[in-house]
């Protein structure tokens, strides 16, 4: 009798813990609608870390690219945020072909590029004035009713946030009135 009580007990935490989960999910898909957010999304899934010594930016074959994975995975990412009602947004990419591929697989409307999401992994120099002008970028681009989409790299998200994210994963964040950009919490698209 008691490993059955113990088993409902780990049960009833887990579903508990799910349901947390969801409504945290939940929450942020309606923060994500009322606009005044931005979702920084890291690139789809490119095997393999930084890009070759021969890269040049608008060769991409001279780039770490998506692989099958991540183009699907950059399709799903669309689809979960069109089935949750996310429609009016933004959509700005890195100029790095994993993250404009990224950016059209999702068909979420037309892709702008914009410098600041460049990655700044192999180039240190960039950290700092690409880390400040999107900071202003998102500041002065925030509105209500519209959401911003940034597909970045995950340096990137990291110098905003302070966070680890994964390939084809998300942070929400806000700027706040005070200036300082707030992360709101973590999307999985799962």
């Amino acid at each position: 009798m008691k490993r059955f009580n113990l088993i409902n007990l780990l049960l009833l935490l887990v579903m508990g813990a799910t349901g947390q989960a969801l409504a945290a999910q939940a929450d942020l898909v309606e923060q994500m609608k009322s606009g005044n957010t931005v979702l920084m999304i890291r690139h789809a899934l490119a095997p393999g870390v930084g890009d070759p010594d021969n890269f040049r930016l608008r060769d991409c074959t001279t780039q770490r690219n998506l692989n099958d994975t991540g183009r699907e995975q950059a399709k799903a990412i669309g689809q979960w945020l069109r089935d949750r009602g996310i429609d009016n947004v933004r959509l700005y990419s890195s100029q790095w072909c994993r993250c404009l591929e990224t950016a059209r697989l999702m068909q979420m409307g037309e892709v702008t590029e914009l410098t600041a999401l460049n990655s700044f992994f192999q180039d240190r120099q960039n950290r700092d004035p690409y880390l400040s002008a999107l900071r202003q970028f998102m500041r002065d681009n925030s509105k209500p009713d519209q959401l911003i989409i940034m597909v970045t790299h995950q340096v990137t998200i990291s110098g905003i946030t302070g966070e680890w994210t994964d390939s084809g994963h998300a942070k929400l964040v806000q700027p706040t009135a005070t200036g300082e950009i707030q992360l709101l919490g973590d999307i999985s698209f799962d």
